[in-house]
């Protein structure tokens, strides 16, 4: 890594978090990213993408608690990007921590950016995903999300990611927002969705100000 400092990992509560990533493929109108740069009055933003899965684990050992209940692969990005950081980062996780449960969350195009089923490679290293479907189909997922691949396939792309975290074992929620203006997302027909899936469905409520308010 360069001379820059990144922050990686931050806590909520008992969760530590893991930031690996500014970048995302999905440009989603209620993301908190809008509200601020920050998230329990830590900066996201990190200052250099070039950095290597020791960079993340010297942090993570440095500030792992003994209060920790879950670590979980989150920040103001997509955290699949980095899955080979994820992966080692991960396996460390199981190695040094084993009774730690270990999540993704994730937009569900893990599987178009690596133009491969990658959910084999986070079998023994991930015990929880959750996955942002948004929307009960394309066009309103489209008009949310705003995905830049493959705009006319995403929506289908997450939903049989979805299905395929679920399939190989890895226990997986999918997720909704609720409350975002006047964008109509049918609560109801995503948890049918969600189910037929395989998955159970997490309503989340809009935050306008993010985690910081």
């Amino acid at each position: 890594m360069t001379g820059k400092i990144n922050r990686f990992t931050y806590y909520l509560g008992d969760t530590m978090y893991i930031n690996l990533t500014n970048l995302c493929t999905n440009k989603c109108k209620f993301c908190i990213r809008s509200a601020g740069d920050t998230v329990g009055g830590v900066n996201l933003i990190l200052e250099d993408e070039k950095f290597t899965a020791a960079d993340v684990i010297t942090e993570l050992e440095s500030t792992f608690e003994d209060r920790c209940r879950e670590i979980v692969f989150c920040g103001y990005g997509e955290p699949l990007i980095k899955l080979d950081i994820v992966k080692s980062v991960a396996a460390f996780i199981k190695d040094n921590y084993p009774n730690t449960p270990v999540r993704i969350n994730s937009n569900g195009h893990a599987n178009l950016i690596h133009k491969k089923n990658i959910v084999p490679e986070l079998g023994g290293i991930i015990d929880k995903i959750s996955i942002s479907l948004n929307a009960q189909n394309a066009e309103l997922y489209n008009r949310l999300c705003s995905p830049s691949l493959e705009k006319d396939t995403a929506y289908e792309a997450v939903k049989e990611f979805i299905r395929l975290c679920a399939q190989h074992g890895i226990e997986t929620t999918a997720s909704v927002v609720s409350g975002f203006e006047d964008f109509d997302v049918d609560v109801e027909e995503c948890r049918r969705i969600a189910q037929s899936l395989g998955a159970k469905l997490r309503v989340r409520e809009w935050l306008p100000h993010g985690y910081d308010s």
